[in-house]
């Protein structure tokens, strides 16, 4: 176990420097930039100013200079600074990190409990109207884009019925004290996680439906039921976990997937975590700090797959004799 782990972790560097590199080459091929950005509001058009300005921003450099640099900088955990915000972008990011962790878990959450809740009891009520509507309602969570289901909750939870806020984080002003400002968190936490786990919720029904009546026409199964088990017995201790594997694997993949969407659903319930943050980079050409975000997240993503890893080879251990 130790040794798959090491491996899991060596795995990463070789991830993280083809994203660096990638989206480094991808930045400088795209038009515009932040200096063209910030000299036009600054209204700055002397040639040896702007020559300077280029020099200190390193820009007057070769693209392949500039990458060499900024792995090293990623080497000593030096995002580079965000002139935007007037700070170090690693300091910026991990101010906005723990929303949009928040939102990704609970996303993630749901869309578990929905999606497996939802396959187990299509696949033991097959054929019958519960299997029906699961799979009409599968069929249609994943058909509507995030954003527009984000809307339409929006509309009809917080506009018209007044259930939930319409957006962001936190009350404005309020002071309840810890667990009263977690609450309030909670509160605000709804709509925006059910939004982004619905879709994934549908997916892993659909998975899990399919999984679940594989295994149940396994041999192991028929024995089990042989044996005098009670049907719940069978299900749970034997069919889910053996089902499992396949909505295991799915998640790994889907965690970037996942990070991706809370851009748009952040952008819909200005939710303030890094897909406002990434969003508002991009439209200010705040091209240190899209790069962090996308090494953070590509980070994230890799070890939360080398955690997937990890809990597969839990499920399923057979695996480890590989």
């Amino acid at each position: 176990m130790r040794r798959i782990i090491i491996r899991r972790l060596l795995q990463i560097i070789p991830l993280i420097l083809g994203v660096i590199v990638l989206n480094f080459m991808l930045i400088h091929l795209a038009p515009g930039s932040l200096f063209d950005v910030m000299t036009s509001e600054q209204q700055v058009t002397d040639p040896a100013m702007l020559d300077q300005l280029r020099h200190t921003y390193g820009v007057d450099q070769p693209t392949s200079v500039q990458l060499a640099k900024y792995i090293w900088s990623v080497m000593r955990l030096d995002l580079g600074f965000s002139y935007r915000q007037n700070a170090p972008v690693l300091d910026v990011i991990l101010e906005q990190l723990p929303s949009t962790v928040i939102l990704m878990l609970s996303a993630t959450g749901i869309a578990l409990l929905v999606g497996i809740t939802a396959g187990v009891l299509a696949s033991v009520k097959v054929n019958t109207i519960w299997d029906n509507l699961i799979s009409l309602g599968a069929v249609f969570f994943f058909a509507a884009p995030s954003f527009w289901l984000g809307i339409m909750m929006t509309v009809l939870f917080a506009v018209k019925l007044g259930w939930f806020p319409v957006g962001g984080m936190r009350t404005i002003g309020s002071d309840q004290g810890t667990f009263g400002d977690a609450l309030d968190v909670m509160h605000h936490l709804v709509l925006p996680a059910t939004a982004l786990g619905l879709f994934y919720a549908a997916t892993y029904a659909r998975v899990m439906r399919a999984s679940m009546l594989e295994v149940f026409r396994l041999d192991f199964v028929r024995t089990a039921r042989a044996k005098g088990l009670s049907r719940s017995r069978v299900v749970i201790s034997h069919v889910m976990r053996n089902a499992l594997l396949p909505i295991v694997t799915l998640l790994g993949l889907q965690l970037g997937t996942i990070l991706g969407g809370s851009v748009v659903i952040e952008a819909v319930f200005s939710w303030p975590g890094i897909g406002s943050l990434l969003f508002d980079s991009v439209m200010s050409r705040n091209f240190p700090m899209v790069l962090g975000v996308l090494v953070l997240g590509s980070l994230l993503v890799a070890v939360s797959n080398a955690a997937v890893d990890l809990i597969y080879l839990r499920l399923d251990p057979r695996i480890r004799a590989r």
